[in-house]
């Protein structure tokens, strides 16, 4: 089984009141009973690291192929809830979906997970060749680091609303805890990051703690 991981960022308009915010964020998650879905989760970032792009809320979804994520986006519940919930409080919406370089173990990360999602906007010189060192080096970063209970990575697949970036990964701490105490061999996540920032034109970072009430 390859699964699909899809991501989205959601950027709350600044003036929404809270009852519209948990109203798009209960719908969301009502949205893990469809049959195409594996697991979905949405709620608040716990933080973001970007400069240019401040978003408020992060769903993280899993599927079984590229079929069963369009048909989950084409569902009408999906789209019922995407105009009466999310458009209207939203400033920026972004997504990116990829291709999980493994199958990942649970497929549904436990409530409290710690999730750290990296996504990458790489240069418009860099070779294919480049690319897939990067996607190395990426993979690489879960040998280099404890405490990562499992790590996906791949290319996206999904321009339309992915604002150029091209490269994804999410990783999975036990929690909050876990993620920030995670220790990695220096020198090697160093060696990674260096390899990573020659060739970037933007990172962002978003940490994210799955909901106790996820369904």
């Amino acid at each position: 089984m390859s699964i699909i991981e899809h991501v989205v960022l959601f950027k709350v308009k600044g003036d929404t009141e809270q009852e519209k915010v948990n109203a798009m964020l209960n719908n969301l998650n009502g949205l893990v009973s469809l049959d195409p879905v594996l697991h979905l989760t949405a709620g608040p970032v716990h933080r973001i690291k970007s400069p240019i792009l401040n978003f408020t809320h992060m769903l993280h979804s899993r599927y079984k192929s590229k079929e069963d994520l369009n048909t989950y986006s084409a569902h009408p519940e999906h789209q019922r809830v995407v105009k009466e919930n999310v458009i209207p409080i939203c400033d920026d919406i972004m997504a990116v979906d990829w291709v999980a370089d493994n199958d990942p173990t649970p497929l549904s990360p436990p409530p409290g997970s710690a999730v750290k999602v990296t996504f990458l906007k790489l240069k418009e010189s860099v070779s294919n060749e480049v690319q897939g060192g990067i996607l190395g080096g990426i993979k690489g970063v879960k040998e280099g680091i404890s405490g990562i209970q499992q790590m996906t990575c791949g290319e996206n697949f999904s321009t339309a609303r992915a604002k150029g970036f091209s490269l994804a990964s999410v990783a999975v701490f036990g929690g909050v805890g876990e993620m920030e105490a995670a220790v990695g061999n220096e020198e090697n996540v160093n060696l990674q990051k260096q390899k990573v920032r020659d060739n970037v034109d933007g990172v962002i970072v978003v940490d994210y703690v799955v909901p106790a009430s996820s369904p």
